[in-house]
Formats: C-alpha cells, structure tokens, sequence
C-alpha cells in the first residue's frame, strides 16, 4: 500500500508522459496499418486496413495537438486560458 499515488501527485510530468505513450502506440498501430495495406494479399483485409490507418491519422492529430499544449503550458508565463 506503499505505491498508491494519483495523478495529481506525480506532477505534470505523469501526464505528459502518458500524452507520449498514447503517440507512441498509436504510431506503431499506424505502421501496422500502413504494413498491411502496402503487402496486404486479401481486398477486403487491405480496405479494412485503411479505414484504420485514416481514424489513427486523427487519433493521431489529436493526441499530438494535446501535446503541443502541454508544451505550451509547460512555458514560464503561459497564459490560461
């Protein structure tokens, strides 16, 4: 019972990290993604493997807009909005 911190308690950095693991999954499932369409041998699997990689895009762009505002917020003197 040691070990039982919240969020709130580790700091910025906690989220920060986990903002970056989130992008880093979701990069790797792409590249899956992309793998699959590019030597894919079945229509329907490499069709399938295209609507995933068009939602991981926006997957994507959002989580990378989170950290771009972490970024920011992570600036001395950044405004709150």
């Amino acid at each position: 019972m040691a070990d039982q911190g919240t969020d709130a308690e580790e700091g910025p950095d906690a989220a920060w990290q986990a903002l970056h693991a989130d992008r880093e999954a979701v990069e790797r499932a792409l590249t899956l993604a992309q793998a699959r369409q590019r030597y894919g041998t079945d229509a329907a699997a490499i069709a399938q493997a295209r609507r995933e990689e068009a939602e991981l895009l926006v997957n994507l762009d959002r989580i990378l807009t989170q950290i771009r505002a972490a970024e920011y917020r992570r600036q001395p003197g950044s405004r709150r909005w």
